[in-house]
């Protein structure tokens, strides 16, 4: 196993700690909406995924290596402003209530973390995101297709590396434009598995296993 342990919070799919695994680490994921804990091997390390509420959970003493996350945007995130007055303070005060307990436990870990919104009132709230992106921006670093724009903010710390850009030379509204369905709240979160990629690169030291990640393929 590598050094160093990567924490990803409100994360569902894995696919934010895939790079770390295959490189060797262990990783842990934690979400509600896991149905039980289990342990996935993945290269050459592994991922735990975690049912838990991180507002009750508390992580590992360990040495961490980086730790991302994806706190709920249901009563934050801008595009659903015209619901704020139905949901009432107490839906605003759940949304904070779960970025601040997930920013806290970025800042106890003492490793590079990002905290993942879209465009939402934690701009008011707490301050202005360090970084935006769009997914096609990174394209390049997946065999995935992740040519589609979905302007994403990112509130960051302890030495967190912003990755340079390999944007695709297209791209389009695909998500935006998802039809409603079950999964159209989980397939619209996912993180994009090339800006997932290009993180892992731009904070490890290890450019050797990232191009092991690359030859592996986005299992």
């Amino acid at each position: 196993m590598s050094e160093g342990v990567m924490l990803s919070l409100f994360d569902y799919t894995g696919n934010m700690a895939r790079p770390w695994a295959k490189a060797g680490h262990e990783c842990y994921c934690v979400d509600l909406k896991h149905d039980e804990q289990y342990t996935e091997t993945v290269g050459e390390g592994s991922i735990t995924y975690i049912p838990a509420d991180i507002t009750e959970w508390l992580p590992p003493r360990r040495e961490y290596a980086f730790v991302a996350a994806f706190p709920p945007c249901t009563n934050l995130a801008v595009s659903g402003a015209r619901w704020f007055t139905d949901k009432g303070l107490s839906g605003l005060a759940e949304g904070i209530e779960l970025v601040e307990q997930a920013r806290d436990i970025c800042e106890w870990a003492d490793a590079p973390w990002l905290l993942e919104n879209p465009v939402s009132t934690l701009s008011t709230y707490w301050r202005q995101p360090d970084y935006t992106f769009h997914p096609y921006e990174y394209d390049g670093f997946t065999q995935d297709d992740d040519g589609y724009s979905k302007k994403t903010c990112l509130w960051t710390g302890g030495g967190f590396v912003m990755p340079g850009v390999d944007a695709a030379e297209e791209y389009d509204d695909r998500i935006h434009k998802m039809p409603p369905s079950e999964e159209r709240s989980e397939k619209r979160a996912a993180t994009p598995q090339g800006f997932a990629n290009a993180v892992f690169e731009a904070n490890t030291t290890s450019s050797s296993s990232f191009a092991d990640v690359v030859a592996g393929g986005d299992d």
